[in-house]
């Protein structure tokens, strides 16, 4: 098994005033050549976003785009027309493909959004653009895993373009469980959500990260109450990359 330990304090930081912005990856001004992506995983950002305030709309291309709220809501709009509203217990997922522009608002006057803003190369280049989203409430799951992700549009969750699977683990303090590869080669990121838990060989706090890889199955146990996102992806990028 390898591991690389991402601590919370470590990630990079920008605060803008109506965007308070943790980048564990490289990002706009946050450049760091040992912390580029995790696989496939390119950006993982915990964004805070002001009353009122938001994202203009701005482009994309040939990028997965997933958005996980954790507090409030943010309004969604589109260059496909969709104008959506993601919610606290739902997930978003936008293909870039050959091309979108879409903007994210806080229409909230009385509270601040904070989101997890999750970017992956799909597996091959120039589809064409999709929006989803779906509540994630419902398939909660205390003490096991809840597919949140996949590459199949017939699994639970929402799907993307690329060998990817996403799951929500919630444990109780003193409670775990075995975390199997869905497949060869691929990897996983953890990231805590809320409490602490022991990862591995790893004690991980709130919105540490660890990235795990050449194992087929590592144990999550709770330290307390634990909240963690689970983000299996490809190790290798693909070829139009290379």
């Amino acid at each position: 098994m390898k591991t690389v330990y991402h601590k919370a304090d470590s990630r990079g930081h920008a605060d803008h005033g109506w965007l308070n912005s943790y980048h564990t990856f490289s990002f706009a001004s946050y450049q760091n050549r040992e912390r580029s992506n995790f696989g496939v995983l390119r950006v993982l950002n915990d964004d805070t976003v002001s009353q009122g305030m938001g994202f203009g709309t701005h482009p994309h291309k040939n990028m997965e785009i997933i958005s996980i709220p954790l507090e409030g809501n943010l309004e969604h709009k589109d260059s496909m027309g969709t104008t959506a509203v993601i919610r606290k217990g739902e997930i978003q997922v936008m293909s870039a493909g050959t091309g979108v522009m879409h903007s994210e608002y806080n229409q909230n006057k009385d509270e601040a959004v904070k989101f997890l803003q999750i970017w992956v190369f799909p597996r091959e280049e120039n589809v064409e653009p999709r929006y989803d989203q779906k509540s994630i409430k419902d398939g909660e799951k205390i003490n096991g895993f809840q597919q949140i992700l996949s590459p199949n549009k017939n699994d639970d969750g929402v799907w993307i373009h690329q060998d990817a699977w996403f799951n929500l683990a919630n444990f109780t303090k003193g409670n775990g469980k075995n975390y199997t590869i869905n497949k060869k080669g691929n990897g996983v990121y953890a990231f805590v959500l809320k409490g602490s838990a022991k990862v591995g060989d790893r004690i991980l706090n709130e919105k540490d990260g660890l990235g795990i890889w050449d194992t087929q199955s590592f144990n999550i146990e709770a330290v307390e109450d634990t909240e963690i996102l689970l983000m299996e992806v490809p190790m290798d990028l693909p070829a139009y990359l290379k």
